[in-house]
């Protein structure tokens, strides 16, 4: 596969440093904590320093974007967590498709919690939760979609949230919304790719490029068909990236004097294709492939 260079991932702006300062200071706060997961990359969307810094607090997984990540691979994910003791949920928090399901999942979660309070007569006291997960993930759109509302800044780029804001939803649940974090190195240049491809990392400090040749060399292994459909590409499963790249953009008409692909355009193109669902839903990782987090 073709190297990419971002500069050898290391991502962290200052305000992450914030962020992880923020969960453990208000952690006491919360019954439970709820991390926002890509349904398209599970695992890699995953804080490995978040079991860290939650600790025994119970946990819920959230897999957003499960409309644009293949759902038998969901299946699977949604299977190995809870062999993890971590149960998760599908949901598509733009839609709303699998929201519904929310609050029961949280009510099973804190079961005994929810008892204790009962025999103790604590009638009323609100269920509150701590709302975690890496930039781009959805944790906004979730939030205003459980709250009704446009409460948190919603934007299709990496880091809009700056700050914690707790949010009252119904009677009984308040929601503490934490910026998006990501942590402090990428030791494993495959989680950075499969977050630079799904948007989470800044394309600014990515080689878009490179970034695309490489999606086109996964995609041409994993999910070929839809390459033959979105972009007429056949007998493409030898070609290396550029040569995958060169003939998606030529395809396109994406052509630049002399007869030649502007590469550029292409790389966006397949890019934003990619990561808007257009090309199909796909999962770029499976839980036979991944160690435990």
């Amino acid at each position: 596969m073709s190297e990419l260079t971002i500069r050898n991932i290391q991502w962290f702006p200052g305000h992450m440093t914030k962020t992880r300062r923020m969960i453990a200071a208000n952690l006491s706060l919360v019954d439970a904590v709820v991390e926002i997961l890509d349904a398209r990359i599970p695992q890699s969307s995953r804080n490995p320093e978040m079991n860290q810094m939650v600790g025994t607090k119970p946990r819920l997984f959230l897999m957003n974007k499960a409309d644009m990540a293949d759902p038998v691979m969901t299946d699977r994910w949604i299977a190995h967590f809870r062999k993890t003791g971590i149960p998760a949920i599908p949901v598509d928090c733009k839609s709303g498709k699998g929201v519904k399901n929310f609050t029961g999942a949280i009510e099973q979660l804190l079961q005994p919690l929810l008892e204790k309070r009962k025999n103790a007569g604590m009638v009323g006291t609100p269920i509150r939760l701590m709302i975690v997960g890496i930039p781009n993930v959805g944790k906004s759109s979730f939030i205003n979609r459980m709250a009704q509302s446009r409460r948190a800044k919603v934007e299709d780029r990496p880091g809009v949230t700056r700050t914690k804001q707790w949010v009252k939803i119904g009677s009984n649940m308040e929601l503490l919304d934490m910026p998006g974090v990501l942590w402090p190195k990428f030791d494993d240049q495959e989680v950075a790719k499969r977050l630079a491809f799904t948007g989470a990392i800044n394309d600014d400090v990515v080689d878009i490029e490179m970034l695309a040749m490489m999606l086109l060399e996964y995609l041409a292994k994993t999910y070929p068909k839809a390459l033959t459909e979105r972009y007429k590409m056949t007998e493409f499963t030898e070609m290396g990236g550029l040569e995958l790249l060169e003939t998606m953009g030529r395809k396109r008409g994406m052509l630049i004097s002399g007869g030649e692909v502007n590469i550029e355009r292409a790389a966006i193109t397949l890019l934003d294709e990619y990561r808007s669902g257009k090309l199909g839903r796909m999962t770029l990782e499976s839980p036979e492939e991944q160690a435990d987090g």
